[in-house]
């Protein structure tokens, strides 16, 4: 039997796609046998870098790689407080660079080794957006067009407020128009605004316009985004279910789900949540009293593969579906790692599927095949991506701080993003 060590553990943090995205490099005692991970969060980069590199690498150097479940558990503890998602995303770079480092060992890609395929392929579905209702109905045409069957649909993106922050989409997002909004105070600090009553009266004007234009044969979802109060949520919950939604997105912060009983209690609609937590205790009870339908873990700020199996075992048994976090400020790696779970797992719902541009195919080559509003995976070994250090370093990161989170109501207010 090999016996295989851990020599280094390496992190880049690269913006290829104008967002900062942290990769870790595992290297081995065996010539050419590496793995990849991803660690990034975006907004904290530079802290998941030393993170790793000041100490979970000395932690590393030496151990076997096979042991994945051991060093999952003895890193998650090695610094006593633990599940944060600094040391979360850092642990999910080791994670998954070291599932990538079994798939090869192994000659097989790592869904081989998470039990096979469950399906051919995996469902995904794209946002769609505009400034005016219009504007979304024609996105969402050309996203027919492409082949996909469920989009997200949004106006002005979140909260209609648009954004100039091209380190959330890699664009500027122009602001919904027409919104009806209350007057604000004099010396505006900075920020970006919104108006909650303009933004809840456009959601339901706008998916009743996609019903009449579109019909009912596209399934839609609506990231609400936690923007609004938990009351306001559960009012639209309550209106947007003559609209069929496949399921309406982060309707409270994690701090406020003890609602989520009133909202079960007052509507069918279907609601996924999840992509801020970084806490088992976040999802447990919330899958255990079947208080959600989907869970939408960003698998990085969770801690990588290893956990989000059991956290989709745990939803399998619940009769919760997977809907992985798949934004633009997670690396191919961490696609990968998203869809080697998708295709896996049986309780599979959707996918988010953000496109890459150019650079980040030359950064990370490899990766998925997508046709027709699905994404297919390849037999090669490991998560099937690798990486282009000379051209991670043509595109340096940016870490500024991101201005869209800086979400505030029409008076001024501070309110989560």
């Amino acid at each position: 039997m090999n016996n295989y060590k851990i020599l280094d553990v390496e992190v880049f943090v690269t913006a290829p796609n104008n967002i900062d995205l942290v990769v870790v490099r595992i290297k081995t005692n065996k010539t050419g046998l590496y793995g990849l991970g991803c660690a990034t969060f975006t907004q904290r980069a530079i802290a998941v870098k030393h993170a790793i590199e000041d100490y979970l690498k000395s932690f590393l150097i030496g151990k076997d790689p096979s042991n994945i479940e051991d060093i999952w558990n003895s890193a998650n503890v090695s610094g006593y407080w633990r599940n944060g998602p600094i040391m979360n995303n850092a642990l999910s770079g080791i994670d998954m660079a070291l599932w990538d480092i079994k798939g090869k060992i192994a000659d097989l890609p790592v869904y081989e080794l998470l039990g096979g395929k469950s399906r051919d392929g995996v469902a995904l579905y794209r946002h769609t957006d505009g400034s005016s209702k219009e504007e979304v109905v024609e996105d969402i045409r050309q996203a027919i067009k492409e082949g996909y069957q469920h989009v997200r649909c949004q106006l002005g993106m979140y909260g209609g407020a648009g954004t100039e922050d091209t380190g959330l989409i890699s664009k500027k997002m122009e602001a919904a128009k027409g919104l009806v909004k209350k007057r604000s105070p004099d010396n505006l600090r900075e920020g970006q605004y919104f108006d909650t009553d303009g933004y809840l009266k456009s959601v339901v004007e706008l998916l009743s316009y996609i019903r009449t234009e579109v019909g009912e044969n596209i399934e839609l979802i609506h990231d609400i985004h936690e923007r609004v109060s938990p009351i306001d949520a559960i009012k639209l919950a309550k209106k947007v279910e003559k609209f069929n939604l496949f399921y309406l997105e982060d309707p409270f912060p994690p701090e406020n789900l003890e609602w989520l009983k009133m909202l079960r209690e007052q509507t069918s609609t279907p609601i996924a949540i999840g992509e801020l937590f970084s806490h088992p205790n976040d999802w447990k009870q919330l899958i255990i009293s079947q208080q959600i339908d989907f869970i939408r873990a960003h698998i990085s700020a969770i801690g990588g593969i290893t956990p989000a199996r059991k956290l989709a075992v745990l939803g399998e048994i619940f009769g919760v579906r997977t809907a992985w976090h798949g934004p633009g400020d997670i690396s191919p790696i961490g696609v990968a790692a998203n869809l080697h779970l998708d295709i896996s797992v049986s309780n599979f719902g959707i996918q988010e599927w953000t496109p890459m541009n150019q650079q980040l195919r030359e950064v990370f080559p490899g990766g998925p095949i997508i046709k027709e509003g699905y994404a297919y995976l390849t037999d090669a070994p490991g998560l099937g991506v690798d990486f282009c250090e000379k051209a991670a370093l043509a595109h340096p990161p940016r870490n500024e701080p991101p201005e869209w989170t800086l979400a505030r109501t029409y008076d001024g207010t501070s309110v989560k993003p």
